[in-house]
């Protein structure tokens, strides 16, 4: 069964996206805990990230480490925080996000919501952000 994240990796559901390359994808989460939270994935569908293939796992890390220096860049936060949950959508991804406390990865917090004019103008930020490293 194909989940959410496979449908935006083929397009049947927008996304803000923020890179790509063949094997991996990078998105806004629209539910986000904080300004710029994404969300970095395999396009290989898989459940669960311990069952990625050693080469694709190791290569979505790499991907999730590019993306998240960007984001520092222009997302103001200490540090990019990580998280992998796995159990609301059954497709193998990382959360990335800006944060200045451990509270900012508390995912039982209400989540915020932006305008999609927001929510394309910080997709963009982090995209020109990839483009100057």
């Amino acid at each position: 069964m194909s989940t959410i994240f496979s449908k935006i990796i083929s397009g049947e559901i927008p996304a803000y996206k923020v890179a790509e390359s063949i094997d991996y994808l990078a998105f806004l989460d629209i539910s986000p805990l904080a300004e710029g939270h994404v969300l970095v994935i395999p396009k290989l569908e898989v459940d669960y990230i311990f069952d990625v293939e050693d080469e694709l796992y190791t290569g979505l890390m790499l991907f999730a480490k590019i993306v998240a220096t960007a984001m520092k860049t222009v997302i103001p936060c200490q540090k990019v925080g990580v998280a992998v949950i796995g159990l609301e959508v059954p497709h193998a991804h990382i959360h990335l996000i800006p944060m200045n406390s451990v509270s900012d990865l508390n995912f039982s917090r209400p989540k915020l919501s932006f305008t999609p004019e927001e929510l394309e103008a910080t997709a963009e930020k982090i995209k020109e952000a990839l483009r100057e490293e």
